[in-house]
């Protein structure tokens, strides 16, 4: 996993910090579409939302923190009501934690009734892992991909706003 490659500040507030089981936080708001991811993609998460703001589009990235249990507020659910648009990304296998956590807010939540576009997952290539930085950018979600998949969500279902990416 990509986890150890960040170099973050460590927290002044070690002591107390705590995470609530099944509680996300909205990392970034937003109105077009909700990112939905954990981990270490939060960071690409949230460098590819900055990319889409410059294309105008607006994106609401959200870390789910636990995955059991997942989302108990269903604030996910809440979020898509806003967007109308879904998008789970996380560097696991397809199939893996990016279809349960669409399941999760389509199924439990009922996030499905505020779509208006189909809802994708974006996850790692299905095959056997590659070694390295780049290895992991070119099977792993990169803000490019991230970028790519958002942008086409949100065109699709308002094509008159945002014109075809080039290539």
């Amino acid at each position: 996993l990509n986890g150890y490659r960040l170099k973050e500040r460590v927290p002044d507030n070690i002591g107390s910090f705590t995470v609530s089981l099944g509680v996300p936080e909205v990392l970034r708001a937003g109105t077009d579409a909700t990112v939905v991811t954990y981990g270490a993609c939060c960071a690409i998460a949230l460098d590819a939302a900055q990319t889409l703001d410059e294309l105008g589009v607006s994106c609401e990235v959200i870390d789910v923190q636990t995955l059991n249990p997942f989302d108990v507020t269903h604030m996910l659910a809440r979020s898509i009501e806003k967007t109308h648009a879904l998008i789970c990304v996380d560097e696991d296998v397809p199939g893996g934690a990016s279809a349960f956590m669409l399941q999760q807010i389509l199924e439990a939540q009922n996030g499905w009734w505020h779509l208006d576009a189909a809802p994708r997952t974006l996850a790692a290539s299905p095959n056997r892992p590659a070694y390295g930085p780049d290895g992991d950018y070119f099977t792993k979600p990169n803000r490019e991909s991230i970028v790519a998949t958002v942008y086409g969500v949100v065109r699709e279902r308002q094509p008159w706003r945002l014109p075809a990416l080039d290539g």
